[in-house]
């Protein structure tokens, strides 16, 4: 195990947390074949550390050090969220705006009858989509699961992005919404959470309300002032030796779906910068947004998001709609809701209270929560397509379960 901390701002605190029983926890799914290793990283009350565990590729021939470059997929949302509330502080966006506005494309939107009906058949929509309903995800179109829907079959043979991340997909953001706009909705605005198109729409919304390619907008309005200089929808020059190999399950064990070299899809800057789930970052660097929404929107004493907008980012907007969605059943949690940008659910962390848990994880095998009453923020980083569940899985059980004897 490697294994680097940070002082703490007020006391040394980081010892309950046993991470030889972490590392000994993650290792031993790494060594069943399921991820050549993994970075675990943590912070509680001011101090931080990074962990990491076996190898950059399954030869095992260099380990880990903590400080390696992921492609984190979906916990790109959160980010993007954050950005969103960012410019509605600013009255550039407003939550209840019709996105018709910034994208008139989108305006008299149709709407299906049946899911798996004509995608001629339809009706109009009750209202237009507005940007709550894109950080909510209650756009209408999405994931389907249940039924043949000729319209998600529409949306995937148009290049869409329905399959894993791959940001060496042509189409500019303008083409993007060209597309989509040709296709109907599947459920009314505001009707139903589903999975994930909600978040490339987004990404147009801000990149036109700010006036800026939505890679430079977000690199001017939040990771340059968090200090996120190795996170970006194309890996920065001086972290292309610390990207690792992105693997998925082959007839001979894991394969490279993406390399670690300048081959990688991840190397070049994006015609479309993917709000759903484009990014690249370490486990510092994704510390340092998660602490900034622990510290109620400030970084090192500079405030970035009020209060407000943390807590409205951090509260279940679905309440009972959660449960008539199968997109919601497929993603989130059992019992989670979802806020702006990640799922959010209590949690029986401490034994005599009740706990909110909030983050969100990535499709190539990432995942973030935070635990606010506790002060604490974690993230695990390993790099499968699909992400390799039990190893997860055995991570945060272990980890709730210290938290849990911190509390008492």
């Amino acid at each position: 195990m490697t294994l680097r901390s940070r002082v703490p701002r007020k006391r040394a605190v980081m010892t309950a947390f046993d991470w030889n029983r972490l590392s000994a926890v993650v290792s031993e799914h790494a060594a069943a074949g399921e991820a050549p290793g993994a970075v675990m990283a943590l912070s509680h009350d001011g101090e931080t550390q990074v962990a990491s565990v076996g190898a950059r590729a399954t030869d095992g021939a260099v380990p880990l050090s903590g400080d390696e470059v992921f492609r984190i997929s979906s916990m790109t949302k959160p980010i993007a969220a954050a950005l969103t509330l960012m410019l509605v502080e600013e009255g550039v966006l407003a939550l209840d705006a019709p996105i018709e506005r910034w994208v008139p494309e989108l305006a008299d939107r149709r709407v299906l009858r049946r899911l798996d009906g004509p995608i001629a058949d339809t009706v109009p929509a009750d209202r237009p989509i507005t940007v709550d309903d894109l950080l909510t995800m209650r756009m209408g179109f999405g994931f389907v699961f249940d039924t043949p829907c000729p319209a998600f079959e529409r949306a995937a043979a148009a290049g869409l992005g329905l399959g894993p991340p791959d940001p060496s997909v042509p189409l500019t953001p303008d083409a993007w919404v060209a597309r989509f706009a040709e296709l109907p909705l599947m459920h009314q605005p505001g009707a139903d959470w589903m999975y994930e198109l909600s978040f490339a729409v987004l990404g147009v919304v801000l990149a036109r309300a700010g006036r800026q390619p939505l890679d430079d907008l977000l690199r001017d309005r939040l990771l340059d002032p968090l200090g996120m200089t190795d996170t970006g929808f194309e890996v920065p020059a001086q972290a292309l030796p610390r990207l690792v190999p992105c693997f998925t399950p082959g007839e001979n064990g894991l394969e490279v779906f993406d390399s670690a070299d300048a081959a990688s899809r991840w190397n070049h800057r994006p015609s479309f910068p993917d709000a759903r789930g484009g990014l690249v970052s370490t486990a510092s660097d994704y510390l340092r947004f998660a602490r900034m929404l622990l510290d109620g929107g400030t970084h090192e004493g500079t405030r970035l998001l009020s209060e407000q907008s943390v807590a409205a980012m951090i509260t279940d907007h679905l309440g009972a709609d959660r449960d008539r969605s199968t997109s919601a059943q497929a993603f989130l949690s059992s019992g989670a809701g979802w806020g702006y940008g990640l799922e959010v659910l209590t949690t029986g962390v401490a034994p005599n209270a009740r706990t909110t848990r909030y983050g969100w994880g990535g499709g190539l095998g990432s995942t973030w929560y935070s635990f606010p009453e506790l002060d604490t923020a974690a993230v695990l980083l390993t790099q499968c397509l699909p992400p390799p569940e039990p190893l997860v899985t055995a991570f945060w059980s272990e980890l709730i379960t210290m938290l849990g004897r911190r509390s008492r």
